[in-house]
């Protein structure tokens, strides 16, 4: 008795779980397993480790894999190692027992050579099959007698011995009875397409018979990358073919991918269109030549979305299914190297073939740059070549920094059309950065160029650059100005003066990422309750405000400014405004919808009056401001925004000269 038993305590029963097979056959086709599809990568992954462990005891044994289909029925015979009746009882019928996995039978040495080592791969054949049969006679036993194992769908399997003319040679054959709705996985056609899928590149010869009873080769080696050609046109022609067939597109460009430390082979097939960064591109990886998956994501950084690539690998794990490489260290070790090759390749452009690297970034420049924010070096190395979108037009950074020693960039594209031309008129260095990566790349500049000043466009910068108007001038519009401003000061946004180009502009909003947190501050403010209301408030800052700039050489401008009424003067102004915000296509806030509407009917109604005052010469000023004489709701009482300043009181004979202007 132990230490921990106590007094009275019976030993517990030791039992073994039991295993319903219906279940299992169930858990495979439709979790484990992606499609029925597998069975025949199951079967030729079995035929291949047999001959692997064969062949770790007698290199010079026979090598003979032949898969058949004829009448519906699926058999595939090998040489292989083979097995002792002991050993089916114990392998067989033993489900996750694999004789690949501990080195049951002294292969050890060879076991890394083996494709299978979850004990579950003749289990798949049950997706397809009700009856499995498997005659086997071992090679490491040459007398034992051949032996039948039987198994059924229900989960009953039987053992016999079988006389020695049953099998006279080392090997095994394996037989499948196909299940009732099974027939289109069995069928001769789809049987041997599957069988080229999965084992093209797979190190033996192996054969199928159709029903017609002839012999055709599965096996397509060495992989066409891996093949000698007169010419490297010769070669990239062969590749191209391939690509086509396999990804139904033709490359722009190939890359080797060619790691022996990693024992990893292949190549990657550049796009020949733009993708989607966000788009995971699914790569074909196979292991030891047998097929994994065409659908693989895990094998290159995400920035390679330009490209797809298929690899042979040796030292990489399948998952249990087989159908996905298993993502750990080796892994991601195998990626960063493949990333580096992908690397590489590029500087190689850059120094040695300009116009396949100018073709490439003509498509998948977005794919470079996604790259080059995290690799400085690569950043600096194609800074002659990568586009950006500049106040001087397209341009790549290094001609442009060369232009300009401070360059500014705008983080939204709208607000870089809206200061593009006028930018450009005056010698401003703008770059538009609202594309993906293009910030965090400007933001990289400095450190590889030092003379060069990078910064986020704001309002002064771009009114500094702007000629000012003269001071006479400026002040003989102050009262202007003053109304102007006075009408924008509840929008939280300043006036200036400037003259600027071009002149069909009459007016430029401005305000940097500050004024639009301060703006939003204040919004948020107005209608939280007194608790947020307070801590909003406590946060306020001294952010500079946004900024109307009012173009002194636009003629509108010049016509508003000599209006004698101030109100209308300021609706003027805040149509002005809500005009700026338009051609900005910045999303338009509550108060800013308001004010485009209240300063439009405040126009139309100033509009109506003045063309029926001129129409109708007699109606006197009285008239026009008699309730009586005009329709309900014309008033321009009723349309015109609440006073926010003094009004100076305006005669009949005001009004007329008005509306014979």
């Amino acid at each position: 008795m132990t230490s921990d038993a106590r007094a009275g305590e019976t030993p517990p029963d030791v039992s073994s779980f039991q295993v319903d097979l219906r279940g299992l056959v169930d858990l495979l086709s439709h979790h484990l397993y992606s499609s029925p599809r597998v069975y025949v990568r199951e079967l030729l992954q079995n035929a291949v480790d047999a001959v692997t462990a064969r062949h770790a005891v007698d290199p010079a044994a026979p090598v003979r894999i032949r898969l058949s289909s004829e009448g519906g029925r699926v058999s595939i015979e090998d040489s292989g190692i083979g097995l002792t009746a002991d050993e089916v009882r114990t392998l067989l019928a033993t489900i996750g027992r694999s004789s690949k996995r501990g080195g049951d039978f002294g292969l050890e040495s060879a076991r890394r050579e083996f494709l299978g080592q979850f004990g579950i791969g003749l289990l798949a054949c049950f997706v397809v099959a009700r009856e499995i049969r498997v005659v086997t006679r071992s090679a490491r036993t040459p007398d034992a007698a051949p032996v039948e194992w039987l198994a059924s769908d229900d989960g009953s399997y039987t053992v016999r011995v079988l006389p020695d003319e049953a099998r006279p040679e080392a090997g095994t054959t394996v037989y499948l009875e196909p299940r009732p709705g099974a027939e289109e996985w069995t069928a001769a056609a789809r049987v041997e397409e599957l069988a080229r899928d999965f084992g093209s590149l797979l190190p033996y010869d192996i054969a199928f018979r159709g029903d017609d009873g002839d012999e055709r080769p599965v096996t397509d080696r060495p992989a066409v990358w891996e093949r000698d050609h007169p010419t490297p046109a010769a070669r990239r022609v062969a590749l191209s073919g391939h690509c086509a067939r396999l990804f139904g597109f033709t490359p722009l460009d190939i890359i080797d991918l060619d790691l022996p430390v990693a024992g990893v082979r292949g190549v990657a097939y550049v796009l020949p269109e733009p993708t989607s960064p966000a788009h995971r591109t699914g790569h074909r990886a196979y292991l030891k030549g047998m097929l994994l998956t065409d659908h693989e994501d895990k094998l290159l950084p995400e920035w390679a979305f330009f490209v797809r690539a298929v690899v042979d690998a040796d030292s990489l794990r399948p998952t249990a299914s087989r159908e996905h490489l298993y993502d750990d260290e080796t892994l991601a070790a195998v990626r960063d190297a493949l990333g580096a090759r992908i690397r590489q390749w590029l500087a190689e452009l850059a120094a040695g073939a300009p116009d396949r690297l100018a073709a490439f970034l003509s498509v998948h420049h977005l794919g470079v740059k996604s790259l080059a924010r995290h690799d400085p070096e690569l950043f600096e190395l194609m800074l002659p070549w990568l586009p950006f979108e500049t106040s001087e037009g397209q341009q790549n950074l290094e001609e442009f920094a060369a232009a300009h020693s401070e360059i500014h960039f705008t983080r939204t594209v709208e607000e870089f059309r809206q200061i593009a031309p006028i930018a450009a008129a005056h010698g401003l260095g703008v770059v538009n950065a609202g594309y993906t990566y293009d910030a965090e790349l400007l933001g990289l500049l400095a450190g590889i160029r030092p003379s060069v000043k990078v910064s986020e466009l704001d309002a002064g910068a771009v009114t500094d650059r702007l000629d000012p108007v003269p001071t006479t001038e400026e002040l003989a519009l102050a009262a202007f100005l003053g109304t102007a401003r006075a009408s924008l000061d509840p929008h939280g946004c300043d006036v200036a003066l400037r003259a600027f180009q071009p002149v069909t502009v009459p007016a430029l909003f401005l305000d940097d990422r500050q004024a639009r947190h301060e703006r939003d501050r204040a919004s948020a403010q107005e209608t939280a309750d007194s608790l947020w209301s307070d801590i909003l408030g406590s946060l306020r800052g001294s952010a500079p405000r946004a900024r109307l700039v009012l173009n002194h050489n636009n003629p509108l401008i010049r016509r508003i400014a000599a209006l004698p009424d101030a109100e209308l003067t300021g609706t003027a102004v805040e149509s002005l405004y809500g005009q700026a915000l338009l051609m900005s296509q910045r999303p338009l806030r509550p108060a800013d919808s308001t004010l485009l509407n209240r300063a439009f009917l405040g126009l139309l109604e100033w509009a109506t009056h003045s063309a029926a005052q001129s129409a109708n010469p007699r109606r006197t000023s009285s008239d026009l401001d008699d309730p009586r004489r005009d329709p309900p709701g014309t008033r321009r009482e009723l349309l015109r925004p609440p006073r926010r300043r003094p009004q100076r009181p305006r005669g009949g004979a005001e009004r007329r000269r008005r509306g014979h202007r």
